[in-house]
């Protein structure tokens, strides 16, 4: 997230039909992991999914849950969680308490929604059946809980820039609502484990870097894998391989990197601003993308299914 929050929270600044093909040869059937497709549609060619400015500069924090539903938050205005069902209209699914504005959306291992509340410094629960929204943890010492990325026990953790001061924060939270400050850096924006859970990724002020994810939730070794001169970063999720795909904010672009920071392929939107992705699809294959300076979505296939779309199959 690009924003820069007054001490009011007002925002500064920043802001299928699928078809299986199925190849038989020599009474050999061949499935790829990502086969389903719509027709003529090629792999890395973002299109665009929805209206312009149906949703405010604030759009972000697309996650997908078990059911391949898409959500996003301040779709119409600020304050609201978006949903779109596969072959459906886009609408409102739920409105945040008074106070509240979402970013980053994940889903933990119950199919619980989990929203980093930025001007209310909450990370919040939202039971998905009865929609009712509890907070998981309230920690005032964060400047805006932001990005999220969750492991496999649960976890949260949370990037926490300090925009005006060029400053921030790591943080975990734990499945209790405990609150643990990991590590201080630059501008901590997007955030990810590796599938492994071996690794997080946490991007900042140009730079991308590793950590060493211990079986406790705690960090060390950290390290820069990659370094980007022209413009920033935001969002960003792994594939099932391990791989890092980048929302660049300002080069109108969502680059693929390998764990070790090399540069695998770059996919151009039409939108210039992309504020973070999320894999879902049948197959985990598709990606998409919440679009600030256009106020939508696009979206786009790619070779390799997403971490989370993996783990919820389990």
């Amino acid at each position: 997230m690009h924003f820069l929050i007054s001490k009011s929270g007002s925002i500064k600044h920043k802001m299928v039909y699928c078809k299986t093909f199925t190849i038989i040869f020599l009474s050999l059937t061949i499935i790829s992991a990502c086969s389903r497709f719509k027709r003529n549609e090629k792999l890395f060619e973002a299109v665009v999914i929805m209206a312009e400015n149906s949703s405010t500069e604030g759009v972000e924090g697309p996650a997908v849950d078990r059911k391949g539903t898409l959500y996003w938050v301040n779709y119409e205005h600020q304050g609201t969680i978006g949903m779109l069902k596969s072959g459906g209209k886009p609408g409102i699914f739920t409105e945040l308490p008074s106070g509240s504005t979402g970013n980053g959306i994940r889903f933990d291992k119950q199919g619980n929604m989990l929203v980093a509340d930025y001007t209310g410094h909450n990370i919040l629960k939202i039971n998905m059946t009865t929609k009712e929204i509890s907070i998981l943890a309230h920690e005032p010492l964060m400047s805006q809980p932001n990005d999220i990325a969750m492991d496999s026990k649960d976890r949260v953790y949370a990037s926490d820039p300090d925009w005006k001061q060029g400053k921030g924060k790591i943080w975990r939270v734990d499945p209790s609502g405990s609150v643990t400050l990991l590590d201080s850096l630059g501008t901590a924006n997007g955030i990810e484990v590796s599938p492994d859970d071996n690794t997080l990724y946490v991007n900042a002020a140009g730079k991308v870097y590793a950590y060493n994810l211990m079986e406790d939730g705690s960090v060390n070794g950290k390290r820069i894998i990659i370094v980007f001169q022209d413009g920033g970063m935001d969002g960003m999720r792994c594939d099932v391989n391990g791989n890092l795909y980048i929302a660049r904010y300002g080069q109108g672009s969502v680059v693929k990197i390998s764990p070790e920071g090399k540069i695998l392929k770059e996919i151009r939107l039409t939108g210039k601003c992309p504020t973070n992705i999320a894999f879902g699809g049948r197959d985990g294959c598709r990606v998409y993308v919440t679009i600030q300076d256009r106020g939508n979505l696009e979206t786009f296939k790619t070779d390799s299914p997403g971490k989370e779309w993996k783990m919820q199959k389990k």
